[in-house]
């Protein structure tokens, strides 16, 4: 029996049609997952494999080096390890040597290595030069991505993206457009062993039937840690993943969760987004993409331990760099901008590009407006990233200023860019003067709309499990934002090593439930409301189990404190 919320909550989602609703809260594997071989050359691509495999032919995986390159790089690392296949490699560019994108000087590597045919993950698709490069030396491309397809495809032997649309040959446009690069990496895989099955090959046959479901801890990774949409056919990648997850023999996965401290049985798409996302991204921000590899990979129990170790510095080594550009980078704000400020540019040749949009986030969230800092890589150019409060287009910002940029790219809130050692010390102006031309009025930022309104009393483990029915949550299916009204705070602080996280005790007057209440890197001069003891406010929050408490309480993430409403 479906509840009148979760009925409510799947309307706001357009979710409406009895057959709809049916889909979004039982997600069925047959149902939800699609052919593989509807993907844009995916008949190439697995001919070409296996050719390859005949022939003994040296294989390259070439992922991008984040936390959807490495887990793709790792599914099919899996596969050839299950086949028995060992005339491969993997090759995981370095962010700060060498950046995004499949590169003619890894290519020229490879080729002394003797590889004649490269499959890449979540990258390559718009590489049109070192498609082109690669073929000069003989060299086969299988690409597999996901990005947005640009006019001029790359001539690889084949192109596996869902985002390709019908083609003049008459096939079909692949039935969902929103896959990840791991997703289609596992596509992939999932062709190869229906292919190998069919041929009857003995390492094929000896693999059992649904083997690849077991792949796909792999693939919830990445479907949650790259923001795609949560809906369609991710969501069914996304909830049978974290069932795999949960029970997943992967030693790097449970050594990770020993140092985490998170119980891998009760694992969810949170702890993918705030402890794993994180640590296999630190890796290559801090220079070392292949330590998260290994740690997916491993088969060593001593070497799973040492990565997660590894990594867990990594990421600590990384959130104090950010934090130290972060102080540096108030005060310097403090000294040159005026409050009233649209947009910001800051920078340092002793900063590392790899963290400029972790650290412009931040001063994104202290200010407003649109933020802009940018450091110097390994090879001593400038790059950068651009994070927007939502009040102005970072791509159309971007666009309007294009001659200040050498590259540029990005989306509505967040972008990245390189710019010349001549162009840097005019990009402020450059940027305010394409700002002005945009919209010389900040656009109001929108509050965000709530889903209910609630009482504290309501906020109850029966609650919690009605939700629990929408999740897994993310990108394209939000968590449900209450506006939990009338309640009075009690206690309030501020907590963590820069005190710069917020929590509350909250109570309701009339039934005197209480809850915590927290947010992570918000202060309290952060809310529209500063919390105090004594003071009756509306909260807007999504509700989820207290980790810190146990497992059978309850707490609120703040995402607003706002005076009630009447």
């Amino acid at each position: 029996m479906i509840s009148d919320l979760v009925t409510t909550l799947l309307h706001k989602r357009g979710v409406t049609e009895v057959d709809a609703i049916e889909r979004f809260l039982k997600p069925d594997f047959v149902r939800d997952v699609h052919d593989p071989f509807l993907l844009h050359d995916m008949e190439r691509a697995v001919a070409r494999v296996f050719a390859a495999m005949e022939s003994k032919e040296k294989i390259a995986v070439y992922s991008d080096f984040d936390c959807d390159g490495i887990p793709g790089a790792s599914v099919l690392s899996d596969f050839f390890a299950k086949i028995g296949y060992s005339n491969i490699e993997i090759y995981i560019p370095h962010r700060d040597r060498e950046g995004y994108g499949f590169h003619v000087g890894a290519i020229d590597e490879l080729k002394t290595r003797g590889v004649s045919l490269i499959i890449t993950v979540d990258v390559g698709g718009a590489a049109v030069e070192s498609v082109a490069h690669a073929n000069s030396l003989g060299i086969d491309v299988i690409i597999c991505d996901h990005h947005e397809v640009t006019t001029i495809l790359p001539a690889a032997l084949a192109v596996v993206n869902p985002k390709l649309p019908s083609t003049s040959s008459g096939q079909a446009a692949y039935p969902f457009k929103d896959l990840c690069g791991a997703a289609v990496a596992w596509k992939l895989v999932c062709a190869l062993l229906v292919e190998g099955r069919k041929l009857g090959l003995p390492a094929f046959s000896a693999i059992p039937e649904g083997w690849e479901k077991w792949l796909l801890d792999l693939v919830a990774i990445a479907t949650v840690a790259d923001l795609v949409p949560l809906i369609g056919e991710n969501r069914a990648l996304a909830h049978f993943g974290l069932t795999v997850l949960r029970k997943s023999p992967r030693l790097g996965i449970r050594a990770l969760c020993a140092k985490t401290r998170l119980r891998q049985f009760e694992i969810t798409e949170d702890d993918i987004a705030f402890s794993f996302a994180p640590r296999i991204n630190a890796a290559s921000r801090m220079d070392e993409p292949e330590i998260a590899f290994k740690l997916l990979t491993t088969k060593d129990a001593d070497e799973a331990e040492a990565c997660a170790a590894h990594l867990e510095s990594l990421n600590r080594k990384r959130r104090g760099v950010v934090a130290a550009i972060v102080r540096e980078a108030r005060s310097r704000i403090k000294a040159r901008f005026s409050t009233s400020e649209k947009v910001i540019v800051l920078g340092d040749v002793e900063w590392k590009p790899a963290l400029m949009g972790l650290a412009a986030n931040s001063i994104m969230e202290d200010r407003g407006g649109v933020v802009l800092m940018w450091g110097r890589d390994a090879n001593g150019k400038l790059k950068g990233s651009a994070r927007s409060d939502g009040s102005l287009s970072v791509v159309e910002l971007f666009t309007k200023a294009g001659d200040a940029f050498e590259e540029f790219g990005g989306h509505h809130a967040s972008g990245g860019f390189s710019v010349s050692h001549d162009a840097v010390h005019t990009l402020q102006d450059a940027l305010v003067k394409a700002a002005e031309e945009l919209n010389d009025v900040r656009k109001e930022v929108v509050a965000p709309e709530t889903d209910a309104d609630l009482s504290l009393s309501q906020v109850t483990t029966v609650l919690l499990k009605d939700l629990s029915s929408l999740a897994p949550f993310g990108m394209g299916n939000p968590k449900p934002l209450f506006r939990v009204r009338n309640t009075r705070i009690t206690f309030a602080r501020q907590f963590g090593k820069d005190m710069n996280h917020t929590e509350v005790t909250l109570v309701c007057p009339q039934s005197r439930a209480t809850h915590r209440a927290f947010q992570f890197f918000r202060t309290p001069m952060d809310f529209t409301v500063a919390p105090s003891p004594g003071t009756l406010v509306d909260m807007l929050a999504t509700i989820e189990k207290d980790s810190f408490k146990g497992p059978d309480r309850l707490a609120l993430r703040i995402e607003d404190i706002l005076n009630p409403r009447a």
